[in-house]
């Protein structure tokens, strides 16, 4: 079998469990959100924090639940890796500095994981357990709640309650991704992924040195890893480490992972608005995006341009063998349209235009699938701004799911649209223009240019993968990165919430003949152009810069 055929089937495979997944998960996540009833376990916890989970909040109270949880989240994290260093578990790791403290707890609290540290290196147990794990479950947890609350924005009428932010944290964290993972992390366990608490282990010799590895509960946090699209990895290979992704058949299971909530929201969407057609329009849109970015970098990566590339069967450089072109190809897409960050393979080494597809895949808004939560409510605010469009194409007042788009909601659409290139382009172009930034940089030239762009697109972005190449273990990029990973989290969140408010509080619009009807083809097609045309025009002369620049010249 080909190396090109064993990627188109390992797609058709994966596109097969997306599909059998779909519609149960996404009925039952539905049926998590819709139910009023309240499990013994999640009682518990509502009375240790002191919640009420039947009280309704407006969108500025459900804000500031977010950002009081979140923030909380960051400053626990913070200290306990400051503390490392007397804590039990440590494995001997000394504390972790401030600024990459900063970092990696506004990293994991943002659903960003970006990393600047050797994991097995700089982490001991306590802190990836209590501390990293704990968070990639939260932090998906949150994501999921804001797109629900914008969800009941759509699908209640003359209020102004989104529901309950404690309520929503907590049934995300218990009912989906606490059974998932447990499920996921059996499987790795099962396919030779380590699940332990041992120590550092000399395995022998290693270029006249002796190779040291450490256990970890690693299975477990792979499985949170992907499910809740958070991506960062145990070890500094993330998952293209044989602990964390043993073979080929782990590496599509995670893919899987990392793509099955994402897709199945878009169910959960149409149940919940009550109309499952307006579900399939936006699962269309999302996965024309994805199919049409896998088939572009399987084409970049598989080109062959000399015998070395045809000898191997493709651009084999920074790719695990036991995992392929094609797999490789696959998992770099999956994890640049989602949050996810993890990856199998060094994108810096990947074909210059195949790197700009992960590049370009992140400057979509993270919205084909996206990540928990932050796919969904990404893709129906383009949705608003594509129903706009078509109402001046025609000269009617655009209306979405039964509510009028109006000035004030397309003010705060358009607000959420340009604060991640505004944060993207800002911080790119001061660490090019400052003196000491560019000395990260490995390489020099339009491929340089692409580290510093893609490592604050995926932060700005809250993907968290890296280009590899770029040192961004620097007080210049430990506090430009967290800051923008900070503002590129939370700031979209406050004009989701206001949107969600303000289409709470309005009556429906009743359907006439001049409805435009947003569950047809036609639109998911205005959908896909209108995303890729405003993504084009912020970003190309970047993108012209670095990896197209770098393309063209190869």
């Amino acid at each position: 079998m080909g190396p090109v055929l064993a990627g188109v089937l390992q797609l058709l495979a994966l596109i097969g469990a997306l599909a059998l997944a779909y519609i149960p998960l996404g009925n039952y996540m539905a049926r998590v959100y819709s139910s009023d009833k309240h499990l013994r376990v999640e009682k518990w916890i509502y009375k240790g924090i002191g919640a009420d989970p039947n009280t309704e909040m407006r969108w500025p109270a459900y804000l500031r639940s977010v950002l009081a949880f979140s923030a909380v989240g960051v400053l626990f994290l913070y200290l306990l890796q400051r503390l490392q260093g007397i804590l039990p578990g440590s494995l001997g790791f000394s504390s972790v500095n401030p600024a990459q403290s900063f970092n990696t707890a506004v990293s994991f609290v943002t659903n960003t994981n970006w990393q600047s540290y050797y994991g097995e290196q700089t982490m001991g147990h306590v802190v990836q357990t209590a501390g990293l794990a704990v968070q990639n479950f939260v932090s998906a947890a949150v994501g999921i709640a804001v797109a629900v609350a914008l969800v009941r924005g759509f699908a209640r009428s003359r209020t102004g309650e989104l529901g309950n932010f404690w309520a929503d944290l907590v049934r995300g964290t218990i009912r989906i991704l606490v059974p998932l993972s447990v499920v996921a992390a059996l499987v790795l366990v099962a396919c030779g992924a380590i699940q332990n608490f041992s120590g550092i282990h000399e395995v022998g010799q290693f270029m006249g040195g002796h190779q040291q590895w450490n256990g970890g509960a690693v299975a477990s946090q792979e499985a949170i890893k992907e499910v809740g699209t958070n991506g960062g990895g145990y070890f500094n290979a993330n998952s293209a480490h044989p602990f964390e992704n043993p073979t080929p058949f782990t590496n599509l299971f995670e893919i899987f992972l990392l793509l099955v909530i994402p897709f199945a929201l878009t169910r959960t969407f149409g149940v919940m608005v009550g109309s499952i057609k307006q579900g399939y329009a936006i699962l269309a849109t999302m996965a024309t995006i994805w199919l049409g970015f896998v088939a572009l970098m399987m084409w970049t990566e598989f080109a062959h341009h000399g015998p070395a590339l045809q000898a191997a069967g493709g651009a084999m450089e920074g790719k695990e063998t036991r995992i392929g072109v094609g797999a490789s190809s696959i998992f770099a897409v999956s994890t640049t349209l989602t949050s996810t960050g993890a990856v199998d393979s060094f994108h810096s080494s990947f074909t210059g235009l195949g790197g700009g597809i992960t590049i370009l895949g992140m400057q979509l808004g993270e919205i084909a699938p996206g990540g928990t939560g932050s796919g969904l409510y990404g893709m129906l605010i383009m949705a608003v701004i594509a129903v706009f469009i078509a109402g001046l194409m025609v000269g009617r007042t655009p209306e979405y799911l039964g509510k009028k788009i109006g000035t004030r909601e397309m003010k705060l659409a358009a607000c959420y649209i340009l604060i991640t290139p505004a944060l993207v382009l800002i911080f790119a172009a001061a660490s090019m223009a400052l003196p000491t930034p560019p000395h990260s940089m490995l390489n020099s030239g339009a491929h340089g240019f692409s580290e510093v762009l893609y490592a604050f697109t995926s932060a700005a972005n809250n993907n968290g993968s890296a280009f590899a190449g770029l040192n961004a273990n620097t007080d210049w990029f430990n506090t430009m990165t967290g800051l923008a990973m900070v503002l590129g989290r939370f700031l979209p969140m406050v004009f989701v919430l206001a949107l969600a408010g303000s289409l709470a509080e309005q009556k429906p619009v009743p359907v006439t003949v001049g409805t435009l009807r947003t569950e047809k083809p036609l639109f998911t097609g205005l959908l896909v152009g209108a995303i890729l045309i405003i993504t084009g025009l912020t970003y190309f002369p970047a993108l012209a810069l670095g990896p197209l620049a770098e393309g063209l010249a190869s």
